[in-house]
């Protein structure tokens, strides 16, 4: 008997492992099945969202204007034919990121510039001279407002002593999502004189400002620097559907001289070698979280969203005013007091009256 079945033992085994295997579950073909259908999904997402970036990245940045679109079709071809060829999902993905390297390389050769044909606000970029706490502003914005899109704009030349800044104030400027908004800061000097400070995207002559632009190398970054009758007054008084927010900081006159000379030293770096604008990475309020002073300051998803950056702040016990925040927030609206005062030389002084945390004793930011 032994022998019997050894001697028929392989033959028999051969034929087992030739039989299909229908002792695998059906639960687990069905769940690879699912694996496989979410991997090549996946892929498929990647592959539509970086030849998304790299399309609009060529139409809207292209060297040469009246080849863009050309250029732009040319690439999803491109892309297309990859996706034919390679029918696997993962050879699609590999084919499709080698093209958007290619893209990307062409896009980081592009090199912002400070000699353009500019909008009339915007055509001068400030600078200063520091010698210890007198320094001295060179063209320090000052535009006479007619409508949000007729203007007179005056470079002047201000002079001012660092060692007479007693605090900063924060204005927050809305006109959409709650979400995001455009920073404005300002440095009280006394004796109701306001220095501000606003980092925005420098426009050319013919082109507005556009969030998904702003992804994309149509920008450069300029720091305005002005008083609050410019950079407030055309946000609340000739500007539609925007709201305007203030805020008193705690920080401290230190504190204060610190920013006060990190935005002169952005100011003169921008004049210098010119940056490129990012709706996302460069931006007014990202930008300032690079600055020397504000290093130490802990990192918040709401820097990047930018429109929650006052109740960060109100959080971290940076915002004067005892009162719950939705109650600060809703007394920090100015845009009725900004166009009451319009014109009036104490624009700065009347913006703030009633203003909770404007009397408070100052402390450390």
């Amino acid at each position: 008997m032994i022998l019997i079945t050894q001697g028929i033992e392989p033959p028999i085994a051969e034929l087992y492992l030739s039989l299909p295997r229908t002792d695998i579950p059906a639960r687990t073909t069905r769940g690879r099945k699912i694996a496989r259908f979410f991997g090549a999904s996946l892929c498929y997402l990647v592959i539509l969202l970086v030849a998304g970036w790299s399309t609009l990245a060529i139409y809207f940045d292209f060297n040469f204007p009246r080849l863009r679109i050309f250029a732009a079709i040319t690439y999803l071809v491109v892309v297309a034919g990859t996706l034919a060829f390679f029918k696997r999902p993962r050879r699609s993905l590999l084919a499709s990121l080698i093209c958007c390297a290619i893209v990307i390389a062409w896009w980081l050769t592009l090199k912002p510039s400070n000699n353009e044909h500019w909008q009339a606000d915007v055509s001068q970029t400030p600078y200063a001279e520091i010698h210890g706490n007198q320094v001295i502003i060179h063209n320090f914005r000052s535009c006479d407002y007619r409508t949000e899109l007729d203007y007179t704009c005056q470079w002047l030349t201000k002079q001012v002593d660092v060692s007479q800044i007693r605090g900063i104030d924060l204005f927050m400027n809305y006109w959409g999502s709650p979400y995001i908004a455009h920073t404005i800061v300002s440095f009280d000097l006394g004796n109701g004189d306001h220095i501000a400070f606003s980092i925005e995207a420098r426009k050319k002559i013919g082109l507005t400002y556009s969030a998904i632009r702003g992804f994309f190398r149509q920008y450069t970054l300029i720091e305005v620097i002005s008083d609050e009758r410019d950079l407030v007054r055309l946000r609340t008084n000739y500007r539609h559907g925007e709201d305007l927010y203030l805020y008193h900081t705690r920080a401290t006159p230190e504190f204060a001289h610190s920013l006060f000379l990190d935005y002169l030293g952005f100011a003169n770096q921008l004049h210098d070698h010119p940056q490129w604008y990012n709706a996302v990475t460069r931006n007014c309020t990202t930008e300032i979280f690079t600055f020397k002073a504000m290093r130490t300051h802990p990192l918040d998803w709401r820097i990047l969203f930018n429109g929650k950056a006052d109740e960060m702040l109100y959080e971290q016990k940076e915002l004067a005013g005892d009162l719950p925040f939705k109650e600060l927030k809703q007394r920090a609206w100015i845009n009725s007091a900004a166009k009451a005062a319009d014109k009036d030389p104490d624009f700065s002084t009347r913006i703030r009256e009633n203003r909770p945390g404007f009397s408070v004793t100052l402390s450390k930011f």
